[in-house]
């Protein structure tokens, strides 16, 4: 790692990321409210969790997203508002950590998340053959 990126993950670290995005995918195993410093102003409607569990507490609540290949995978948030990593990385700092970070600091922290990029799995999508009048069925869906 570069003395850049290596800066970012101190910072990663001091500032208190690693208290959500931790462990061997940096993230994706809990959920967190959106907001806990500053509210987090949007036009989404989206409110979270709280739609599967109907309970208040999980009001904008969402799951914490996993950061290995996270430049790759903007726009960013529930509601996909912002399409820069960096400005990924200030609006958390203030929103979630109430940091407000220097230019440089977000510069070296997204270059710490720009390591955790690696190579995309390759699939091939099978090809089906077009439906004919003898194509069967499934069972669920056959009308009786």
């Amino acid at each position: 790692m570069t003395d850049t990126e290596i800066a970012g993950y101190q910072k990663f670290k001091e500032i208190g990321c690693v208290a959500c995005h931790n462990g061997a995918a940096v993230g994706g195993s809990s959920f967190q409210k959106m907001g806990i410093m500053e509210p987090y102003q949007t036009e989404n409607p989206a409110e979270g969790r709280i739609a599967v569990t109907g309970k208040d507490a999980d009001r904008f609540s969402f799951k914490v997203p996993t950061l290995r290949n996270v430049e790759l995978t903007y726009p960013y948030f529930h509601d996909g508002a912002y399409w820069k990593l960096e400005d990924a990385v200030d609006v958390m700092a203030r929103l979630q950590l109430g940091q407000k970070l220097e230019k440089q600091d977000i510069q070296n922290i997204t270059a710490f998340l720009k390591t955790l990029t690696g190579d995309q799995p390759q699939f091939a999508v099978p090809q089906l053959p077009p439906s004919t009048g003898d194509t069967p069925i499934p069972v669920p869906f056959e009308k009786e």
